[in-house]
């Protein structure tokens, strides 16, 4: 049997040194995945070149990117836009199940729901929401899926670096007076992922 381990990262440095613990482990890339925000096209000196200012998808993203590259999940990154995120950057399983059918389409947002990819990866509709919330507004989500007893190692390696504890941060997105994830949403702007990140003590991270 296998289980889903996930954290959220406000810091995108902090979620890549995640992977690379997990991978050091032995954890094969295909069971790895990263969903990195991307509006403020830090990611690469020509990633955001193919998400315009609506957060669309104007260039293609192969399937072998989304999945991953032979190089370890981090060479595979691809950049997608996912109704609600916006721009991101991913690679691994979660993105291409939350991606659909849409992976691999010559332009337009790819279709699917990260909520849906996230609760059939075992977890609550609550924490599921608040994964993907925390993505839309600046984070980067890093999920592992990993046998019974590698489970205590893998969440040792995903808490090494500095994350987001989701029953909190939850609870102050819904004091200000949020719901849940709404796929249907604007995605967030960078001035207001800023200001959204200042409320928590976060800076967007420059690579």
């Amino acid at each position: 049997m296998t289980q889903t381990v996930t954290r959220l990262y406000d810091d995108y440095a902090d979620a890549t040194a995640a992977v690379r613990d997990l991978e050091a482990l032995g954890i094969p890339h295909e069971d790895i995945s990263i969903l990195g925000n991307n509006a403020h096209g830090l990611h690469g000196a020509d990633d955001h070149g193919g998400v315009n200012d609506h957060g669309d998808v104007t260039r293609g993203t192969s399937t072998g990117a989304v999945l991953g590259g032979a190089g370890g999940l981090l060479a595979g990154l691809g950049l997608l836009a996912i109704p609600g995120l916006g721009p991101i950057v991913a690679a691994g399983w979660l993105a291409a199940t939350a991606a659909g059918a849409g992976i691999g389409a010559a332009g337009g947002a790819v279709t699917g729901s990260v909520v849906g990819a996230l609760k059939n990866a075992g977890h609550s509709e609550e924490d599921a929401h608040v994964y993907a919330e925390g993505v839309r507004r600046g984070g980067t989500l890093v999920s592992a899926r990993v046998p019974d007893g590698d489970v205590a190692r893998a969440e040792a390696a995903l808490d090494r670096s500095s994350v987001v504890d989701v029953t909190a941060r939850g609870a102050a997105y819904r004091e200000s007076g949020w719901t849940g994830f709404d796929d249907q949403a604007p995605a967030y702007a960078p001035d207001e992922i800023d200001r959204d990140r200042a409320s928590y003590g976060r800076t967007t991270t420059r690579l």
